[in-house]
Formats: structure tokens, C-alpha cells, sequence
């Protein structure tokens, strides 16, 4: 895969900052952890290492619902080297946890619900003598009927005692009486994806001697972990005291818990330092996945192609268990529209349980699912007003002062159009169907002839609010210390390879004028909680944190240098490890004003407030929005129904761009998950049970894969209110490209295709 970014991407967007050289904001500042990463030396969690540890190991269920009748755990216990078995009357506090509402059992408390749920922990002296001992504890089940269709689970017998309704929501916006002189109607469909991160679930907790715990995982908000742990575990929250391990990948499932209250149930219990480490088939079975969707629209559209209204019903499976559905579904349904403007629409959403594995975040969550749907829709409709797709979204694009269908002004940026048109007018590449088999569909296995290729182009566009809304007061903490003319810098925002740890450095040298930055580990020991690395909201709130906390230590700087010197404070800058008069008179050496113990500040960082949606699902819920479009040119053999794709071209709304090549990386990564949705992802299902649980089986795009990538623009407009203007920019390239992508096949096809990812039988079978 090659990416080309054009030389008019990054447009003028002048934040309030002043770039510090070459490493500061707006510099392709290198990756601090790069370096150890690509040479091996990086340590991930399943790195950890303790003297006299153990390992422990989680039995889990191979039936999709049942009821547990009886459990010997005698055989295991017997087995030498054997150090504890746990079962859930073992759990010593709250038995059950969740993101949003603890609805999840530690172990399974004589029901389970879901293929994978954990049943009994062990924990050995080695791992195969855990397997081998988990392997021997005899589990009586009585298994039952599962419940895997999310349209029959709200008038189906409950299989929780919440019910099997997580959530409905329903948008009433404008007048639902009016009716449009083109109608198009269509039933949708989004299958099951996995995150498929590179680095299984793994960690390792210690006890403490006050009878605390100290956790060292992945994961990806240290804080709520802690607080879920403490509430099980019936300890203060004070003494979980967890520590950020390398981590390798997450794209929303390490948001949930998986195994930190396992490890430290084991640790507390054998008194003995304890890790873990997943196998490739039991993190598919240990960790939550994207949403699977059934959607219905119904598009009205006046004879010029202006939509009138749009109605829609979502339907996302949340598995057996709550997590962030309640989140998920609110996305769907507060953007099934898409980034257009709707006088009028009546969307239902809504999220059950199953006995399905469990679903959660996943990049975009929501958003994804929905942008198939309406793209679909807009492909369509334009079909039927014999109209040019793209001249039908430039018409009906949103932009700053129109209202989503949540009655909610656009008061900030959000230049739909201008993405639609970078994208849309990018030059298309001269790409020529050859006998060389690796450009042709099926690959290097030579089953496609040239002749046999059919071409298609499809274009879509999508859109996803930025950090948490609904009310929710979301916030960031950082502390930072100069000493030495060297910038300490301490925030628990979890880095997953989104680059927080090159923009925390980039920000204290912008604000600061060091050229050493220190990254402290991030801890909840030390400083309060950075919420969640998801919903695209790092970058905003931790780096807001992180700025904020930075002007605060050199505002104490300039005060005392100023008072020192005589002179007035806005008459002083920090700059290349100096402090010097703006004229240049003076100057001393930041490292010898900081000497001893420095200066030190904290600070805690908020947005805009957010309010919760009213009875028809009205209100200013979100803070700020983002979008892209996608251009997507593939190959089709339509005997084989084998798909390869030639070229995507995208155009993204970023704010403004804070690192990039860090930036180019987040395009091409979400632009990878995004084709693997559209055309080879999926967890397969049969009756509740898991049926590809490994990387053989799940395939996922390889290099071999991926297109050239053509970012035709990073469209700048800084965004009020963020830190130097900037937007998240990591879910917007999955949101749009999986759905650009069917509608290239559509194209060359022919075909509905209402359904993603789209399988060679769908095409081949159709004809």
C-alpha cells in the first residue's frame, strides 16, 4: 500500500500556538515509542515479569445459554503445581460489573449467557498446567434454547433479569406528515466485526501488603477499570492501584473489563503475583465487538433531489450484555440520517441482549453502521432521480447553522460539502487491468482472467460526533513540572497507538519552549482519571488537559521572572529553552531559573457541557462533529464474486493538524478496518456459537490487501473551543470507506448488495 498526500491537503488553519521548532505542534514529531516498537524492544503487557509468579487461566462456556447444575473443581485442585481455583462464590464483593451498568457477571453465577463467558479461574505455577487444570474442573450444564435474533429478543422471554431491551430511542423531527415526490425504501444489513488488535488480552496483578492490589494491563481507561475492580473485589478504590502496560492495539475493546478482576481475584487469593495471557481464540471469545445491524429507511426526496424526510428503524445486537450499547445506539440513531440536511425524521433505535457474544465500542461506533445505511439509501435515491450521487449530496450537505434531526445547531465547523468536493474532484488514477496477478481479484491464485473484471467507482460520506455526550460531564487531568529546563508531563489518557504520547510532548514544547519533554507512567496512583481513549476525544480533552496545564506552569514562570526583572509579564516568552524579553534585550536559561524544585502545576480540563435528549430524542447532545468522504475504485470478478480494490481516495475534515504524519497513519489504519468490514470481516455465528475464532479463520486486509491511499485533503478550519483548533481524527476514515467501498461493487455489479461484509457468494450466487 502506498499513500500519496496531495500538496494542497493541509489548507491555512492558524491555531492560537506558536509552533516550537521542529518538534512542536504541527511538526512531524517522531513517535517516542516508535523506535522501541519497530526494533523489538518495546515492552507489552504480555512482557510483564515478576519473581515467583503465577499464571492464571479462565474456564469459559462452550454452550451459548444454559443453567450450571454442578461444578466440581476436586480434579483440579488435585493436580500439582496447582495454587487456587475460583469460582463466583469466590468473589468477595459486587459480583456483577459494567462500563455503564453492572449487568455482567466476574463468573458465572449458575447461568451463562453467551459462548466464552467465564465460568472458574485457576491459577499454576505454569500455563499449561492452568489450561490443563481449568481443562479438568467438571461443569454440569443443562443447556437451553439460545436467543440470537435481535428482532424477536424484545417480545422473546427474558434472558437477564434487566430484560432483553438495552435501550430504545426515538428521534421526532419536523413534520412527519410530509411525504417527498421520490420515495426509496431499503432493508440493510452490518455483520459482526472484531477489533482483531495485534496483542492479546494480557496483565499481571501483584498484591499489596495493606491488602490492596497493584495491576499492571492494557486497557483503555485506567480509572473506570479501577473503580469496577474496587466494587468487586469489596476494597477501597484507593488501593487498586493500576498501571498503564504497553499496549498493542484496542479500537474499543479494552474499553470493558476482561481480565483485570480475574487477576487480581487470584492474586488476593494466592498472595503471589499473577498474569495472564490470552490466546488468539480466547480473546475472540474474552473481549466485545462491533454491533451487528438490521436497518430499515425509507428516503422522501422533492423532484430537485432535496430530502424531506427520512425514516428508519436500527437494530443493533448487543449480545448478551449491556457495555456501551445504550452509547452505540444513540450514535446510530442521532446520525442515520447522515451529514445532510433532513426537514423532517422519525428514527427508532434500538439495542437488545442475545445470547450472541457481547457487543460494544468499536472505531466509530454507531456511525459505521448507519453510514451503510443511509449511503445506501443516497446511492439509491439518486438512482431513481436519474441524478449524479455526488451532486445529490453536495445539494443536501450540512454545514455550520443548519440542525441534525436532533433539533441540534452545527455552531462549529463542520465543512461536509468542501470534503465532498476534494474527494469527489480528485484526479482518478489511470489504473490498467493487467494479467499481473496480484492486481486481480482472487490474487496471486490466478482465478481471475483480465477479461472476466468488471470496474465500478463508489463514493460515500459520513459523519460522528466527538467525545461523550448526552449529558455527561467528560473531563481530562494533567500535571505538568519543569525542573532542570526539563518539562515533566503526567496524565493517565491510555495510549493505544493513537500517538497521545508524541502530541503530550509536541504540546509542552509548544507552550513551554523546552526542547526535553518526560512522559510520566501513566498511573491512577498519581493523577486523576483522562477518561477514555475512545470516541475520538484524546486529542481534545487530554490534550486541553495537557495545554492547560503547561500555561499554568509558564504563567507562574513569566509572574516571578517578570516580578524579578522588572518588567511586565506580556512583555516575556519561553522560547528554545530560554525566557527572554520580546525585544531580546534579556534572556536567562529556563533550566537555570527551574533549577531545584522547579514549578509544577495540575490541571482539569472540561469541554462545552452536553444535555440529555428529550422524549423525542431532541436536545444539544453533542459537543462537535467530524467528517470524510471516501472514493473507492475495485475490481470485480462477478463468476468468482472475488473483489479487489484499486484505489481509495478520501478527504477529511480535521480541524486542524496536529502531527502529520501521525494523521496519515490514523487515515490509513481506518480506511484498512473500514474494507475489512465491507468485504471479509465477520464473526460467524451459528445457533450463539463463535465459529471462526482466529486470525485462519477471521481474515483481516494484509498489505497485500490494501490500495494505494490518496488523501486529496486534510481540510483545515480550526474548530472553536479545541486545543489549537483541532479535531479527533481516528474513526471518520472507517465510517464512510466501508460503505464506499459496497457501493464500488455495487456499481460494477449491478447488484443490491444490501448487505456488509460483502462475501464472494453474494455476487457469484446473484447472477
Amino acid at each position: 500500500m502506498t499513500t500519496q498526500l496531495s500538496n494542497t491537503a493541509t489548507e491555512a488553519g492558524v491555531g492560537t500556538a506558536t509552533r516550537a521548532g521542529s518538534a512542536g505542534v504541527g511538526a512531524d514529531a517522531p513517535r517516542p515509542d516508535g523506535g522501541p516498537k519497530v526494533q523489538g524492544r518495546f515492552a507489552f503487557s504480555s512482557d510483564l515479569w515478576a519473581d515467583d509468579f503465577l499464571w492464571g487461566h479462565t474456564l469459559r462456556s462452550p454452550h451459548a445459554s444454559a443453567r450450571i447444575t454442578g461444578i466440581d473443581i476436586g480434579p483440579a485442585l488435585a493436580m500439582a503445581g496447582v495454587h487456587a481455583v475460583l469460582l463466583a462464590d469466590d468473589v468477595p464483593g459486587r459480583l456483577n460489573y459494567g462500563l455503564e451498568h453492572a449487568d455482567q457477571p466476574v463468573l458465572a453465577d449458575g447461568q451463562v449467557r453467551y459462548m466464552g463467558e467465564p465460568v472458574a479461574l485457576v491459577a499454576a505455577d505454569h500455563p499449561d498446567i492452568a489450561r490443563r487444570a481449568a481443562e479438568a474442573i467438571e461443569v454440569d450444564y443443562r443447556v437451553t434454547d439460545p436467543l440470537t435474533d435481535p428482532e424477536a429478543a424484545p417480545g422473546a422471554a427474558p434472558i437477564h433479569p434487566d430484560g432483553n431491551v438495552i435501550r430504545e430511542m426515538t428521534i421526532r423531527h419536523g413534520d412527519l406528515g410530509r411525504s417527498g415526490d421520490v420515495v426509496v425504501e431499503g432493508f440493510y444489513e452490518v455483520g459482526m466485526q472484531d477489533q482483531a488488535f495485534m496483542g492479546p488480552e494480557s496483565g499481571m496483578a501483584l498484591p499489596d501488603d495493606d491488602g490492596g492490589v497493584e495491576l499492571f494491563v492494557s486497557t483503555q481507561w485506567m480509572h473506570v477499570d479501577r473503580e469496577q475492580i474496587a466494587a468487586c473485589l469489596a476494597i477501597a478504590e484507593e488501593r487498586v492501584r493500576i498501571t498503564l502496560a504497553g499496549v498493542g492495539g484496542a479500537f474499543g475493546a479494552r474499553e470493558d473489563l476482561s481480565l483485570q478482576v480475574h487477576l487480581c481475584l487470584l492474586a488476593l487469593h494466592t498472595g503471589k503475583p499473577v498474569k495472564m495471557v490470552y490466546s488468539r481464540d480466547e480473546s475472540f471469545l474474552g473481549h466485545v465487538h462491533r454491533h451487528p445491524a438490521k436497518m430499515w429507511y425509507r428516503h422522501h426526496a422533492d423532484h430537485h433531489g432535496r430530502l424531506v424526510k427520512v425514516e428508519a428503524k436500527v437494530v443493533l445486537d448487543g449480545g448478551a450484555y449491556a457495555s456501551s450499547s445504550s452509547a452505540v445506539i444513540a450514535n446510530a440513531t442521532c446520525f442515520a440520517a447522515g451529514p445532510y440536511k433532513v426537514p423532517a425524521a422519525h428514527v427508532v433505535g434500538l439495542a437488545v441482549r442475545t445470547n450472541n457474544p457481547p457487543c460494544g465500542a468499536m472505531r466509530g461506533f454507531g456511525a459505521v453502521q448507519t453510514c451503510f445505511g443511509h449511503e445506501s439509501q443516497m446511492d439509491k435515491l439518486a438512482a431513481a432521480l436519474a441524478m449524479d450521487p455526488v451532486e445529490l449530496r453536495l445539494l443536501n450537505a450540512l454545514g455550520p447553522g443548519d440542525r441534525l434531526i436532533t433539533g441540534q445547531e452545527i455552531t462549529g465547523t463542520l465543512p461536509v460539502a468542501e470534503v465532498i468536493r476534494r474527494c469527489s474532484q480528485a484526479p482518478i488514477p489511470e489504473i490498467p487491468v493487467t494479467d499481473e496477478c496480484r492486481d486481480l481479484p482472487g490474487g496471486s491464485g490466478r482465478t481471475t482472467n483480465p477479461t472476466d473484471i468488471v470496474r465500478g467507482t463508489g463514493f460515500a460520506v459520513g459523519f460522528k460526533n466527538l467525545m461523550f455526550s448526552e449529558g455527561f460531564d467528560d473531563y481530562s487531568t494533567a500535571a505538568c513540572r519543569v525542573s532542570g529546563g526539563v518539562a515533566t508531563i503526567t496524565c493517565a489518557c491510555a495510549e493505544v497507538g493513537q500517538g497521545f504520547v508524541t502530541l503530550a510532548q509536541q504540546i509542552a514544547r509548544t507552550e513551554l519552549g523546552v526542547t526535553e519533554v518526560i512522559l510520566a507512567p501513566a498511573q491512577t496512583a498519581t493523577i486523576g482519571s483522562a477518561g477514555s481513549t475512545s470516541a475520538s476525544r484524546q486529542t481534545w480533552m487530554s490534550g486541553g488537559a495537557v495545554q492547560a496545564a503547561c500555561r499554568k506552569v509558564r504563567n507562574h514562570i513569566l509572574a516571578e521572572v517578570a516580578a524579578g526583572w522588572g518588567v511586565p509579564v506580556e512583555g516575556l516568552v519561553l522560547r528554545d529553552g530560554l525566557v527572554a524579553t520580546l525585544d531580546g534585550r534579556r534572556e536567562a536559561s529556563l533550566a537555570q531559573i527551574t533549577a531545584g524544585s522547579g514549578y509544577e502545576a495540575e490541571a482539569e480540563f472540561h469541554h462545552a457541557p452536553t444535555e440529555e435528549l428529550d422524549e423525542n430524542g431532541q436536545g444539544n447532545a453533542h459537543v462537535s462533529f467530524a467528517c470524510a468522504a471516501h472514493r473507492v475504485i475495485a475490481d470485480v470478478d462477478p463468476d468468482l464474486g472475488l473483489v479487489r480494490v484499486r484505489d481509495i481516495t478520501t478527504a477529511q475534515d480535521v480541524g486542524r493538524i496536529l502531527n502529520p504524519t501521525q494523521a496519515v497513519g490514523q487515515v490509513e489504519g481506518g480506511i484498512a478496518q473500514g474494507l475489512g468490514l465491507a468485504l471479509m470481516e465477520e464473526i460467524v455465528l451459528e445457533n450463539g456459537l463463535v465459529r471462526n475464532a482466529s486470525f485462519t479463520d477471521y481474515v483481516i486486509p494484509t498489505t497485500l490487501d490494501m490500495p494505494p491511499v490518496t488523501i486529496a485533503a486534510f481540510v483545515e478550519e480550526p474548530e472553536p473551543g479545541a486545543p489549537y483548533g483541532a479535531k479527533g481524527i481516528g474513526e471518520p476514515p472507517t465510517i464512510s470507506s466501508s460503505a464506499a467501498v459496497a457501493a464500488a461493487v455495487r456499481t460494477a455489479t449491478g447488484l443490491d448488495l444490501p448487505r456488509i461484509p460483502i462475501h464472494p457468494a453474494d455476487i457469484a450466487m446473484s447472477r
